[in-house]
């Protein structure tokens, strides 16, 4: 369990953290022997002929490695309320979570239980203390833009929702966050409202602005809901001067939970911090330095940076200037590593994530995100992943910068309905909608995004017409914004929300709302 507040040492659990990871692999192995003995009941591990045996030779020699595929009917028969209490756990599950969806355009359904909310805490307790080592904060403020959706219940009775909105809901997530210094800005009523997230959002922003002096922290889960949401301000700011300045909440709020709560905050005008907050946007170029700006006592900010996140750590340290995270959290993100906890085990279960193994953290690896395994641009002999088309788009965006133009946000797509197949980019590009974007401009980019994937079988295929031109389609301003909306209308979170960089046949719905709002197309002419 967490420590209560008052025990909570950061220099404590980093040396608790470097004992377990200079033994490493005896840690692990207690781990495992502890929760063997503690699911020896379940009849997954029975059906397998574990009998109640710890030793990890026989483990692995009993249970095969399996992807979430080979446990979904013991899932489903969980969700459906089986009689059999013990089926993958030794305790009966009571709550399922919800993963984004966003990589198969479904949602999988995944046991949640107390153990996962204790690991959860210890991997947030143990990052904390390392970022307070570097950065130390004194009881201030964060200004976290996270979200929980609604709960629902299965068939079965049991408590569903996104692996996050659980977390945001136990009472113990509070208490928790509480005992590492690192209280919301916001009152519970915006974190966990079920209505349109986009109120939760400029309430997250006012509550910031109410508390600028107090916010030490600016965070989120992912780095894409951070630059989300100062995009967001570039529209709003003045609406929310206008709230402080009157003292009032702006009518767009419409949830009446939320502006209860709203007005324990609003609760006079505020002319002077409306006036300091209007200066201070009025005087930047282009919103640089937006962050600093703000809140001037912000020390870093904190989220996931790294794998699809890293296509938005441009624009973010354009409003911010420097990021901070991991156990070395002066690492810029790109090159930053993840040390593994060895008390915390996933055994003989395929999580789908393609990583690297940099180095080592005493005995522990240290791992860098590479892709998801099933992220992969393919046609013929070529093999280009989620990061080759990062790399792709970023050499092609050098050529919009000269006209101070970006790419809000891209995705891809391989179309094999033309013969040959081809690569599909689209882009949504700021300023397209007022026709800064010349078609001379877009044509070039086309080009180079075709000439920048570095594969050789990509390379090859396209010289000798394996594969056809590469076709660039400009999106409506807003599309990536109504793909979001779609993954939430699925029951998704915006806290665990990923734009998909690669758009396969299953997620046929999103490839729909790109193709109606494609405006422009352009056809590659390299490799002519």
């Amino acid at each position: 369990m967490p420590k209560k507040e008052e025990e909570f040492n950061a220099e404590e659990v980093i040396e608790e953290f470097e004992y377990l990871t200079k033994n490493a692999e005896a840690v692990q192995k207690e781990t495992l022997r502890r929760i063997l003995e503690a699911n020896a009941s379940a009849e997954y591990l029975q059906s397998l002929g574990l009998n109640g045996r710890t030793d990890p030779v026989i483990f692995k020699a009993c249970v095969p490695v399996v992807t979430h595929k080979e446990l979904e009917p013991y899932i489903q028969r969980i969700i459906d309320g089986d009689d059999a209490a013990c089926i993958l756990t030794g305790k009966p599950i009571t709550t399922i979570s919800l993963s984004s969806g966003t990589t198969q355009g479904k949602s999988k359904f995944v046991p949640w239980n107390d153990e996962l909310f204790d690991t959860t805490m210890q991997i947030y307790q143990t990052s904390f203390a390392f970022r307070k080592r570097h950065f130390p904060i004194n009881n201030g403020k964060v200004l976290s833009f996270i979200y929980a959706s609604r709960q629902f219940k299965t068939k079965g009775g049991l408590i569903a929702g996104t692996a996050t909105t659980n977390l945001f809901r136990d009472p113990r997530y509070k208490t928790s966050m509480k005992a590492i210094q690192s209280q919301h800005c916001s009152p519970d009523e915006v974190i966990l409202s079920s209505s349109d997230f986009q109120q939760s959002l400029y309430c997250h922003l006012l509550c910031g602005l109410i508390s600028r002096e107090h916010v030490q922290v600016v965070s989120s889960t992912f780095a894409h809901s951070i630059v989300h949401a100062f995009r967001f301000f570039e529209q709003v700011w003045e609406e929310l001067c206008t709230d402080i300045r009157e003292g009032v909440l702006t009518s767009r709020i419409t949830d009446p939970l939320i502006r209860a709560a709203m007005a324990n905050l609003l609760v006079e005008p505020n002319q002077e911090l409306a006036s300091s907050i209007h200066d201070k946007c009025a005087g930047l170029s282009d919103w640089y330095g937006l962050i600093p700006q703000l809140f001037p006592n912000t020390k870093f900010v904190y989220g996931i940076m790294t794998g699809s996140m890293e296509p938005y750590l441009k624009k973010l340290r354009h409003y911010a200037g420097w990021i901070g995270a991991n156990v070395n959290p002066r690492v810029a993100p790109e090159s930053a590593t993840y040390a593994v906890l060895p008390q915390i085990g996933l055994y003989r279960y395929r999580l789908g994530d393609v990583v690297k193994v940099m180095g080592f953290h005493n005995s522990t690896p240290e791992l860098k995100f590479v892709r998801r395994a099933s992220l992969l641009l393919s046609i013929n002999i070529d093999k280009n992943t989620e990061k080759d088309l990062q790399l792709a788009v970023e050499a092609a965006t050098e050529l919009l910068a000269e006209d101070k133009l970006e790419v809000v946000d891209f995705t891809s797509h391989v179309d094999l309905s033309t013969e040959p197949g081809h690569y599909v980019i689209f882009w949504e590009i700021n300023g397209v909608d007022d026709n800064e974007a010349s078609d001379e401009l877009l044509s070039k980019c086309c080009d180079r995004l075709d000439e920048s994937f570095v594969d050789a079988g990509y390379k090859s295929a396209r010289k000798v017409k394996c594969i056809g031109p590469l076709e660039l389609r400009v999106l409506r301003k807003g599309t990536f914004q109504k793909i979001l909306q779609h993954f939430l209308g699925l029951g998704g979170a915006v806290s665990q929300y990923k734009t998909p960089r690669c758009i396969g046949p299953a997620n046929s719905a999103v490839l729909q709302i790109l193709s109606e709002n494609a405006v422009k197309s352009y056809v590659s002419a390299a490799f002519n």
